[in-house]
């Protein structure tokens, strides 16, 4: 490495095709929640790569985990399985609803797999009519064209039209409004229990209770998105299990890899049977590097004394960032479960929450934004509270800079 040519933040600009806006420095390593940057420039993170280091940089037992299989075994493709792929799926298994794992490499190819099994499901059991999907106005699930449509933000599907057909939105946490559109007609509804990207909006119990009553009432598949509260981000496992509603399908990506890429979409051997050879498909998911990573962060990540540390850490940031408002007061609303916290804008200050971010990390603190008026928090599940307390100090330097 010491050969390798150097590099800098311009070089993305004249090189990347430029899908994305990075921030004006790079991060070169990481350790815990820490990160440094090419100048040494340290950070605390709180950001986890959008609830994805769920266990912090460079976990020792994630990393020995990697090592280990790269010596062994990284991929054979989808005519062979493998050793982790089996011992991930009995996991998953074991500590969920589910029967039947299909593995991927995102959590996009995750919903993607789910609404296709919807949609073949519905054909096997009843026929080309039924085909309707239901989902919510400012979701999120993924970019790829199915799954952008699927989602219900214009903003990144309207410049790809013509888009998928039979996909029909409606209001989040309004079970009047769901219910005027499930009928016999839909295969699935497929919602977030907390929306991420969408401005981090919990989903109401008796919302979510009451689309699995419809779905019961017109033989819908109930598809629950967990890609971003999945594996310990709220506080329990899956936040379905918060919620006491069972999903026909579940999908989790993101923090199962801890930063290796892997997606899995998880579901009951009565709907798996809609899948059969060559139906759908895969080169990389369930290769034996992501599931080798992914079986020791799961199981690291299930133990109760983390998932409990999660809830206590939930409250660190609740009652400081109450503080910081009472000093400062830009936020309306300070909402989430678990590690999955958003601070939504108050009007004078709309649209800032790039600004926020950008004035954190020149303050030493990496944060997310969730929309233009929310700034997101989805740091490790495992961040002690000197990192928290530190981070946060850094974070209100830069709420009082927006503020003066």
């Amino acid at each position: 490495m010491e050969h390798a040519l150097p590099v800098s933040r311009h070089d993305f600009d004249e090189r990347m095709i430029p899908l994305y806006a990075p921030a004006d420095f790079i991060p070169v390593r990481g350790e815990g929640s820490h990160l440094w940057d090419q100048q040494g420039k340290e950070y605390i993170d709180f950001a986890g790569g959008i609830a994805v280091n769920a266990l912090g940089h460079a976990h020792p037992a994630v990393v020995a985990a990697l090592t280990e299989q790269a010596g062994m075994l990284w991929h054979v493709g989808n005519g062979y399985t493998n050793e982790p792929v089996l011992r991930l799926a009995k996991q998953l298994i074991d500590a969920t609803f589910a029967e039947k794992v299909f593995f991927c490499n995102s959590g996009a190819e995750a919903n993607e797999a789910a609404l296709k099994l919807a949609r073949k499901y519905a054909l096997d059991t009843v026929g080309h009519e039924k085909n309707q999907i239901v989902a919510f106005n400012n979701a999120f699930h993924g970019r790829t064209l199915f799954t952008v449509s699927a989602g219900g933000q214009p903003k990144y599907s309207q410049d790809f039209a013509p888009l998928p057909a039979g996909i029909v939105h409606t209001d989040f946490n309004d079970l009047a409004a769901a219910a005027s559109v499930i009928n016999d007609k839909t295969c699935a509804v497929i919602v977030e229990p907390i929306q991420g990207e969408g401005g981090v909006v919990p989903a109401d119990t008796v919302f979510l209770r009451g689309l699995r009553e419809l779905c019961d009432r017109h033989q819908a598949l109930l598809i629950f998105d967990e890609v971003q509260t999945g594996v310990g981000r709220t506080g329990d496992l899956y936040a379905y299990m918060q919620y006491g509603v069972i999903p026909d399908v579940l999908t989790t990506a993101k923090a199962l890899g801890c930063g290796f890429p892997i997606g899995a979409m998880i579901t009951t051997n009565r709907l798996a049977a809609a899948f059969s050879v060559g139906t759908h498909g895969t080169t990389y998911g369930g290769n034996p590097l992501a599931t080798a990573v992914a079986g020791t962060v799961f199981e690291l990540i299930r133990s109760p004394v983390l998932l409990a540390g999660v809830k206590q850490r939930h409250q660190w940031f609740m009652d400081e960032l109450a503080s910081i408002n009472t000093q400062y007061p830009v936020f309306a609303d300070i909402r989430g479960r678990g590690l999955l916290i958003g601070c939504e804008l108050l009007p004078a200050f709309a649209g800032k929450a790039k600004a926020i971010t950008q004035l954190a990390n020149e303050e030493g603190v990496i944060a997310l934004i969730a929309g233009p008026d929310v700034v997101r928090f989805t740091p490790s599940l495992i961040i002690p509270e000197a990192d928290v307390r530190e981070g946060l100090a850094r974070f209100t330097r830069a709420i009082a800079k927006i503020y003066g």
